[in-house]
């Protein structure tokens, strides 16, 4: 394929060349079509595929006009095709053209549409992690319009189900593969979520990628009404001909979370509400409660908490919200002087001293299967910092804790292109593989052969760089990624904490801390966390790497897997400790039948009680 000239993509938006098609949603029960779904094209040519269009827009930096280009080209186009009510048309918004123009972008005031166009907007959780005090604020204004919203790709990723309760769409749309694909732990965790929301909210759910009798049954068999994909038609200029037509059933208009963006987590309480008066030490060890609990509800879990103050996220906080992030989907943390990231991947927020949540201690807690708030209000104690007072309320009533989530996320900044587009590097791998080649520079024939011999291992390795901040890895082999089920690109640039779980010792975890504050080489056995959630015992000997002045720079590990090794260790362990109890009864009931003798009388335990 050719590649597009230079400012193809701005001129393909100036001349009005880009377009839509649309592809039917159809109701499964009854095989009417109710909505449908537009889908951009560019030109003629060699942008006329959305992936090649939005790769130009992106190399032209017109992604955010591109996007707005596309929504109106669709919204015209339903009109112009007659796709008004009872039909509802499908309009996506694009994750990408977030991080570069606030949301008020995608919006173009001369559009005026007629009150018969019925819109769903499509949105992925990619937008909400990037800027979701804008997104938010967009979804209350879409739902001002009387335009539902849909949660797009739901379980193509696990902070899709981590936001579900927070954007609370009205349709769920499911990713083509959990249709597609043989079940697994990963499907049955999504399909628990989206069931329990639906079935809470009335929500939607919509199975893309039905091409075939099988996916249609696996569609029905997760929960959907709505199909879409091959076998209802492919996109075309406008409506099927000769299908039945019929209204998309949504749940009732949801309530307005914007007033929660003006006000401030404890404000969101309501009156029933018991609140009563704690020192800050007690909330500390609640919000510490909270966080463990987050940590066992893993990527599927969204944490949002305020600080008042940069000053009191200590060492021991960053700590603790150093393995939140590496183990749960989103982790914000607001207060005064507080950075857009505190630390690697926590999202953060600076609070103006005249806002109300800088006089708040709150801790927020959401994912699809549990919900739980600590709102604390400070009044403006004296004296030590632990014995400060605080009201405070411990809730776990769900709009409640939405609510407060709503209002700390509305609150946070957004994230910068870079931090938000850029994808590890594998940069950082071949720079720590060449270290290893003492005295070797740049183009030494050693290196081709050791990054070979490394991939060639069978043994899972590892490179973590000290030098780096939070010390992440910059080169796994391919038998780590066939280990942990992890690809290298998910990994590099991350701490090593996303392989632990709840289960995983902590002790053991904190050994091996320690030897590597102390430069020392340290072997553990530890229980690690597969791509997919299932588990496996990692025998990771850890080995220090020295620069030419004797400091330690980088730490190399090498991780087996000794799963079945361990298991039967724990079996025999098992049978013995059952040994020693038989042969313990054993021994009692010998002296229980001796001191029954002395008696003349036999024991009704005994084994010659039982045979008579």
């Amino acid at each position: 394929m050719q590649d597009a000239p230079a400012s193809a993509a701005r001129t393909a938006i100036r001349d009005g060349a880009v377009t839509s098609v649309f592809q039917p949603i159809v109701e499964l029960d009854s095989g009417r079509v109710v909505a449908y779904e537009a889908l951009a094209r560019g030109p003629e040519g060699v942008l006329r595929s959305p992936d090649a269009l939005f790769a130009a827009a992106r190399a032209e930096g017109c992604l955010t006009e591109l996007d707005q280009a596309c929504r109106a080209a669709a919204l015209r186009g339903a009109v112009d095709q007659g796709l008004l009510a009872p039909l509802t048309v499908f309009v996506n918004v694009e994750p990408d053209a977030l991080d570069d123009a606030p949301l008020a972008a995608m919006f173009d005031p001369a559009d005026r549409f007629p009150d018969g166009l019925q819109v769903v907007l499509e949105i992925t959780e990619r937008a909400l992690a990037a800027r979701p005090a804008e997104l938010l604020r967009t979804v209350a204004r879409v739902r001002e319009l009387g335009w539902a919203v849909a949660l797009d790709d739901v379980g193509a990723e696990s902070l899709s189900l981590a936001f579900m309760p927070l954007l609370r769409p009205d349709v769920v749309k499911l990713d083509l593969r959990l249709v597609q694909e043989r079940p697994g732990p990963a499907i049955a965790e999504i399909m628990n979520a989206v069931n329990a929301y639906a079935e809470s909210t009335g929500a939607v759910v919509l199975a893309a990628g039905i091409e075939d009798g099988r996916h249609l049954t696996m569609a029905r068999a997760l929960g959907a009404t709505l199909g879409q994909g091959w076998l209802f038609g492919r996109p075309g200029p406008g409506a099927v001909p000769g299908q039945r037509t019929g209204a998309l059933r949504l749940p009732d208009a949801r309530p307005s979370d914007a007033d929660a963006a003006m006000i401030s987590p404890f404000a969101c309480l309501p009156s029933e509400v018991a609140v009563r008066e704690a020192p800050k030490a007690l909330l500390i060890e609640l919000s510490k409660q909270l966080e463990r609990q987050a940590m066992r509800l893993g990527e599927t879990c969204v944490v949002a908490a305020a600080f008042q103050e940069a000053r009191h996220v200590t060492p021991a906080t960053r700590q603790r919200y150093r393995d939140l992030v590496e183990r749960v989907g989103f982790v914000a943390a607001l207060g005064e002087d507080l950075p857009v990231e505190p630390l690697p991947g926590l999202r953060g927020a600076h609070l103006a001293p005249d806002d109300p949540v800088r006089g708040e201690w709150d801790i927020v807690v959401l994912s699809p299967h549990f919900s739980a708030a600590l709102l604390a209000r400070d009044l403006g104690d004296d004296g030590p910092d632990m014995d400060r007072r605080f009201a405070f309320a411990l809730t776990y009533e769900r709009d409640t804790v939405v609510r407060a989530a709503h209002a700390l996320l509305s609150r946070v900044a957004p994230r910068s292109g870079a931090e938000a587009g850029a994808a590890p590097s594998s940069a950082p791998a071949v720079a720590a593989a060449r270290q290893l080649l003492a005295g070797s520079g740049a183009g030494h024939p050693g290196e081709a052969l050791l990054e070979r011999a490394l991939a060639a291992v069978g043994s899972g390795v590892t490179i973590v760089d000290l030098r780096l901040p939070d010390q992440p890895l910059v080169y796994v082999n391919p038998a780590f990624e066939q280990l942990s089920g992890f690809r290298a690109r998910e990994v590099l640039g991350r701490n090593c904490r996303f392989l632990q779980g709840a289960d995983t010792d902590p002790a053991a975890v904190g050994r091996i801390r320690a030897a590597v504050a102390a430069g020392e080489p340290v072997q553990e056995v530890l229980l690690n966390l597969r791509a997919e959630g299932s588990t496996w015992w990692n025998d990771c000997s850890l080995t220090p790497v020295t620069d030419a002045s004797g400091a330690v720079v980088q730490y190399i590990g090498i991780q087996t897997d000794v799963s079945a090794r361990v298991e039967a260790e724990r079996a025999l362990a098992t049978e013995r400790d059952r040994c020693r109890d038989y042969e313990a009864r054993l021994a009692e009931l010998g002296t229980r039948r001796t001191a029954d003798g002395h008696r003349g009388q036999t024991s009704i335990d005994s084994p010659g009680a039982r045979r008579a």
